[in-house]
């Protein structure tokens, strides 16, 4: 370990550089990892993000060693260990040697491949104030404890990592709010201007078709009417996917609410308690949202069920249809923007988004998010 307090204010320099100058989480954490091992003797490590909840996330490594990078990374991401759960507990206040690491034992009895002489690590909470956002692992081989000078160190960059974390997620809470900002401001223009314009022209249509005497002109002003109505169902529906009404009363009310505009009947059946973050409840609600309007669309029917499940982790919902149904062959692309968009939505949000349908049979959506 370089115990030179001038190359340890260079390394520090260094990252403090690298970590003001990106902006995407995981390659920042990842290139500030990558130079803290090459400027040090330590010379493998990893970072996990742990939710409120105590749910820990394998976010960067560095250098592991064949039995701990074995199947993805599986003795990493499952099961329990003691730097986690002391960090769940609130035990943990700074730079640490681990006695003992289960993850590790796991993947050394396990036999999947070399373990490096990598056998214990430090670990060290990574914090802004406050706020806490995970732990940085550090180890070396055939090493069981690190001095004091390395435990320092290692707090000096946790502390940084902790403060750019604490910038990237400010930055993107202010990105959203413009974000959705903007999308009120949309809605409220199209609402003042193109919806108005066409409920004009649908009272246009309705009188001209009453005023005609001549067949011909009657039928002509009654397609122009519907033409427009429907014009204007689409944009009442465009105006609900850029600000929801009902979603700050919760999920349920919003989706119902959104069905109702639509000309839908959905029944709704829940289990367990719904108490999501935000985040989560807008993105189940426009993944629901583009089901309920291929119902519409496509499916030939005017009712649905819908089914919640909510655990402690994650939130199941099933959006059910007995209508026309579709069927998706294994080398085709999907059928539609809509449904690649719900798919791509659960996807960012850590979820997953699949399809059970058969011709003449309904379909099955289902949406698994965790939160």
């Amino acid at each position: 370990m370089q115990t030179n307090e001038h190359s340890n204010i260079g390394l520090l320099k260094e990252i403090a550089e690298l970590l003001n100058e990106e902006t995407e989480m995981t390659t920042m954490l990842q290139g500030a990892l990558r130079k803290f091992l090459a400027g040090t003797q330590f010379e493998t490590g990893w970072i996990f993000f742990i939710s409120s909840k105590g749910k820990h996330q394998l976010i960067v490594h560095e250098n592991l060693p064949e039995a701990l990078e074995h199947d993805r990374c599986r003795h990493l991401k499952k099961g329990g260990c003691w730097c986690v759960s002391k960090y769940r507990n609130g035990e943990l206040k700074k730079a640490t040697n681990m006695i003992e690491c289960q993850r590790i034992e796991s993947a050394i009895n396990a036999q999947v491949g070399d373990h490096g002489g990598i056998t214990h690590h430090a670990t060290v909470p990574l914090q802004s104030g406050k706020e806490n956002f995970g732990l940085l692992n550090v180890a070396s081989p055939n090493t069981v404890a690190f001095t004091k000078d390395e435990l320092a160190l290692l707090e000096s960059v946790a502390f940084q990592m902790g403060s750019a974390i604490k910038r990237i997620l400010l930055t993107k809470q202010e990105q959203e709010m413009a974000l959705v900002q903007e999308r009120n401001r949309l809605a409220r223009d199209l609402h003042d201007s193109v919806n108005q314009l066409l409920f004009s022209v649908t009272l246009t249509a309705r009188g001209g078709s009453e005023m005609a005497e001549q067949a011909e002109v009657k039928e002509t002003f009654r397609e122009i009417q519907h033409l427009t109505q429907e014009a204007l169902n689409e944009m009442r529906a465009l105006i609900w996917q850029l600000r929801p009404k009902g979603l700050e009363s919760g999920l349920i009310e919003g989706i119902k609410g959104y069905s109702e505009m639509l000309g839908l009947t959905l029944n709704v059946n829940v289990s367990g308690v719904i108490n999501l973050p935000s985040r989560t409840e807008e993105t189940l609600f426009r993944i629901v949202q583009e089901g309920l309007n291929n119902i519409r669309k496509h499916a030939g029917v005017q009712t649905g069920e819908l089914f919640i499940t909510v655990t402690s982790s994650d939130v199941l919902l099933v959006l059910k249809d007995e209508g026309c149904g579709f069927q998706i062959e294994s080398h085709v692309s999907l059928p539609s923007i809509g449904l690649q968009s719900m798919r791509d939505r659960a996807r960012t949000a850590g979820g997953s988004v699949d399809w059970s349908s058969e011709i003449g049979k309904g379909t099955e959506i289902l949406i698994r998010l965790p939160y």
